[in-house]
């Protein structure tokens, strides 16, 4: 007499099975599943980021933050601030710091957060809270006055460092700037995802990073159109810029971008060094004339350049214009 075995339902036949009886507590599961996949990969890639990409400059301490910075050059000390979602090798791939040190002391810094600087939890990085940080470490590099640029986010720090700190910034260059509140959507979306303290850290150890390697080509297409993206562009880190703990500040600094430019706009009429404002014509991300035209107003003695045919990163695509500005800053400030 034979005796038959029962057979043993399979994984499919299980889980197919758990599915349909418990299709709520199965979806949880699974989507935990993704998500903790997803953050080992991306922790993965970070730290290959990292090591493909090692720190090229040197680094300080200030106030408990660890600052990466590069310093190039001799002569009149020049300060480079980098914009959101960026780091210093926006400067170097551009060509902007090798042509600077020629005739200057160039200083660069990884904003808070981003390149291989760190960005504490305990601070609000507003532009007043950067600019006091810089402030000091420039004191420690024995910086009394100099010459500051700052692009897109990186002008809203050096507007903040030059109204708190006016005897250390000698004149200003403010590139693609966004100077007053306005409805941002970008922002608004920013604000509701990846810079929401707890949950912002879910998105950013684990979708953001995916959905930022895909969306790439089409956020450089909006910054730098209406021109290509320049092939010296290929020496900035992408892999960098994707990682957990960049989106998570560039989302913060998205976040901060409409009060901090509140704040800031009562400040305007009181600085009173040369300020020189630079805005390429076709940018896409901000209206030139809502922003830097109205800088240009609001500042009377400020000059205005507008770049023709040039998009938002015009520190890439019109690098001469921005050391033409420099030079002409040096020049008119030369004591």
């Amino acid at each position: 007499m034979r005796i038959l075995k029962k057979r043993s339902p399979s994984l499919t036949t299980t889980t197919l099975r758990a599915f349909t009886e418990y299709p709520l507590a199965s979806t949880l599961v699974a989507t935990a599943g993704l998500l903790a996949a997803a953050a080992v990969v991306n922790r993965r890639l970070a730290d290959k980021a990292q090591r493909d990409n090692p720190p090229q400059g040197r680094f300080i301490d200030i106030d408990g933050v660890r600052l990466h910075y590069v310093e190039r050059g001799s002569g009149r000390p020049l300060v480079l601030f980098h914009g959101n979602g960026s780091m210093i090798q926006d400067f170097e791939s551009s060509g902007l710091i090798d042509l600077a040190a020629k005739d200057y002391r160039v200083i660069v810094f990884d904003r808070p957060g981003f390149g291989h600087s760190l960005r504490p939890r305990n601070v609000v990085w507003t532009p007043a809270a950067q600019a006091d940080l810089f402030k000091e470490a420039l004191a420690h590099f024995g910086v009394e006055r100099a010459i500051v640029l700052g692009h897109s986010w990186g002008a809203s720090v050096a507007v903040a460092l030059a109204s708190r700190h006016p005897a250390m910034v000698e004149a200003l260059i403010l590139a693609s700037g966004y100077y007053f509140p306005t409805a941002r959507t970008d922002a608004m979306m920013a604000m509701a995802g990846p810079a929401i303290p707890g949950f912002g850290d879910l998105l950013s150890y684990t979708i953001s990073p995916l959905l930022s390697r895909l969306m790439w080509p089409a956020m450089l297409r909006q910054l730098f159109g209406p021109k290509s993206v320049p092939r010296k562009f290929d020496g900035f880190p992408k892999s960098l810029a994707v990682r957990p703990s960049q989106l998570r500040a560039s989302a913060a600094e998205a976040a901060l971008m409409v009060p901090a430019a509140m704040l800031s706009a009562k400040t305007y009429g009181e600085l009173s060094m040369p300020v020189t404002i630079l805005a390429g014509e076709d940018d896409r991300l901000i209206d030139i004339d809502e922003q830097s035209g109205r800088l240009h107003d609001e500042i009377k003695h400020s000059k205005m350049r507008r770049v023709p045919n040039a998009g938002h990163m015009i520190q890439q695509s019109d690098t001469a214009d921005l050391m033409a500005a420099v030079d002409e800053a040096a020049a008119q400030t030369l004591h």
